[in-house]
């Protein structure tokens, strides 16, 4: 999937970053082009990205402050500005969008909606968003800012990958590193999803095609991604059990939602050496797939990779009706219950019938 990243906020640059330095390193080629948008200098001047720095006039280069209403504004009056700095960028050869963006902060979660929005509105290709969560033992106005964020955005955007903090932080690790190896492991899960379709090693028996991804990704507003990687046998009927296991171990143990296993459609995508990919492994981690997610619509390929080892990728799509998303949600509103007087505004943002009206 050739596609334009587009990095939001402090943790949006970091994620388009990483994302950037892991198609190069790959040779994938699937990033066409990437920019990071932030209203704080200091955010922006250790990315090795062309950028665009929004609201002078307003912060003076000194950011939001987490105030996901004045990010959204200092958005809304220097999108002109951004869309400029796209144009040469976003060409015919570019097959989607994407908006990063961490939903906790000020500039992100209130400038990302505004963005893709505008997107939308000049560009005939799929504008997705890759979002980042905050992880619960972060504070309250994280939590709040993301909850308003994250309907608005699935309201814009055409899907919202949802990648949850706590899913990948590992237990000892102090906030920044763990920050970092989030980043790594989007890189790489994301980087693959990305790449379906582009020049790769080898030939498989069924190559993923960017079409596959835009189809799964199409049956719904929110979705997730699994990942899991296992060593393989020279033997690929040696390696039946390993691809049903991988396969597995994405969707139960590797998601970027946790338990969020009902989807209204997968993509299960086999990356390593295809003589090493069982195709009766494939078939039935495909089957297991459509019984545990409850999805008729399963779709399956390989990624050609010249590794010693055998991945699965999982790409959900239609995932907002999942309990981790509910619980998030919750958690946002019960944020704002302790550290603010409850509003009537404040009421309907939360309230279910809301999100069923919207997604």
């Amino acid at each position: 999937m050739k596609t334009v990243l587009i990095g939001v906020g402090q943790a949006g640059g970091k994620v388009t970053s990483a994302l950037v330095d892991f198609d190069r390193e790959m040779g994938f080629g699937a990033v066409k082009g990437a920019l990071a948008v932030n209203s704080a200098t200091a955010d922006l001047q250790s990315l090795q990205l062309d950028t665009v720095l929004v609201g002078q006039d307003r912060v003076s280069g000194h950011g939001v402050g987490g105030d996901n209403e004045l990010g959204a504004e200092v958005m809304q009056a220097d999108v002109g500005e951004v869309m400029s700095a796209l144009d040469g960028r976003i060409t015919a050869e570019a097959e989607a969008i994407f908006v990063v963006a961490g939903l906790g902060g000020g500039t992100g979660s209130g400038g990302a909606p505004v963005l893709a929005r505008e997107l939308k509105r000049v560009y005939s290709v799929p504008v997705y968003a890759l979002a980042i969560l905050p992880g619960k033992s972060e504070g309250a106005m994280y939590q709040v800012n993301a909850g308003r964020s994250l309907k608005t955005l699935a309201r814009e955007a055409d899907s919202t990958i949802l990648i949850d903090n706590d899913a990948w932080h590992s237990s000892g690790e102090s906030l920044e590193e763990g920050f970092d190896s989030i980043n790594q492991s989007i890189a790489r899960r994301v980087g693959l999803v990305l790449a379906a379709g582009e020049a790769v090693e080898g030939v498989g028996e069924s190559v993923v095609d960017t079409s596959e991804v835009i189809n799964t990704l199409r049956s719904g507003s929110i979705a997730a991604l699994g990942y899991a990687v296992a060593d393989a046998s020279d033997d690929p009927d040696a390696n039946i059990n390993v691809v049903t296991s991988v396969a597995r171990n994405a969707l139960l143990t590797g998601t970027s939602l946790p338990d969020a296993t009902k989807a209204e459609a997968a993509l299960l995508v086999l990356a390593g050496k295809p003589d090493r990919i069982s195709r009766k492994g494939a078939e039935r981690a495909r089957k297991w797939l459509e019984e545990e997610t409850g999805s008729m619509e399963v779709r399956g390929g390989d990624f050609p990779l010249d590794s010693e080892r055998l991945a699965a990728l999982v790409v959900l799509g239609g995932v907002e009706r999942s309990g981790r998303v509910q619980e998030f949600l919750q958690r946002a509103k019960e944020a704002q219950e302790r550290d603010e007087e409850p509003s009537d505004d404040g009421d309907k943002l939360f309230q279910n019938d809301e999100l069923d009206n919207l997604l």
